[in-house]
């Protein structure tokens, strides 16, 4: 979304460059509105979970492998060691493929996210080009989360005029929809000025790898990356 934002400044920076006219939107605020982009999200935290499972299942096969190996290794013949630390590399390179497959740069996640998640940056990238032709903005900043603006006058905030475009009514969020309802605001359009609560959307559409892309949750001791059970020694 960062990098959509700044695309979308960019192709603003020619138009009208005499009105010199700036404006900005809290991308997190707007995504809070869109249904679909919480529809997208529940879809992609599911199949994170079923793929985390499914890849935990393959660490603890392996982990309980090299566990009987370790205990029967002095039992066995080098031609059997041989055999059985084949099948445990085996199994070890199964579990690797399969991360990667699901939660890798260009993995399934991934590819799901921007199968979700493009169509409603899209959607939001036309509005906002119509508001920056027809109010003349020189450009359109984003002052969601950790981005680097330090102060921001309500007035110039146009959330709820992007909000309204799209068809949504400023205020009457998706995530805990009706505490918000009904709150008068000030700014342009009534949105004020503050931040709209913890636990941003649009960082969630940011983690697309870096975060559930890596596993889609927190590591436990003794744990690889993204969740799974770390094998023994000899990996």
């Amino acid at each position: 979304m960062r990098i959509f934002i700044l695309f979308f400044a960019l192709a603003c920076w020619g138009m009208e460059v005499t009105a010199q006219k700036f404006a900005y939107i809290d991308s997190d605020y707007v995504l809070l509105h869109i249904p679909d982009y919480d529809a997208a999200q529940q879809e992609l935290n599911r199949l994170s979970r079923e793929w985390q499972a499914e890849i935990e299942a393959k660490w603890e096969a392996v982990e309980r492998l090299e566990l009987a190996y370790r205990a029967e290794r002095v039992l066995l013949t080098p031609e059997m060691r041989s055999k059985r630390e084949a099948e445990i590399e085996a199994k070890r390179v199964e579990a690797r493929e399969m991360q990667k497959a699901k939660f890798g740069v260009e993995g399934e996640l991934f590819r799901k996210r921007q199968e979700l998640i493009q169509p409603i940056q899209d959607r939001i990238f036309e509005e906002l080009k119509e508001i920056c032709s027809g109010s003349g903005y020189m450009v359109i900043f984003d002052k969601s989360n950790q981005s680097n603006m330090l102060y921001t006058n309500p007035k110039y905030d146009i959330s709820d005029r992007v909000i309204k475009a799209l068809g949504f009514v400023p205020g009457e969020t998706v995530e805990g929809k009706g505490e918000g309802d009904g709150e008068d605001g000030g700014g342009e359009d009534g949105k004020d000025g503050e931040e709209k609560g913890p636990g941003s959307a649009v960082d969630r559409v940011r983690g697309a790898v870096n975060g559930a892309g890596a596993g889609g949750g927190t590591n436990r001791p003794g744990q690889r990356p993204g969740g799974a059970p770390t094998p023994g020694k000899d990996q």
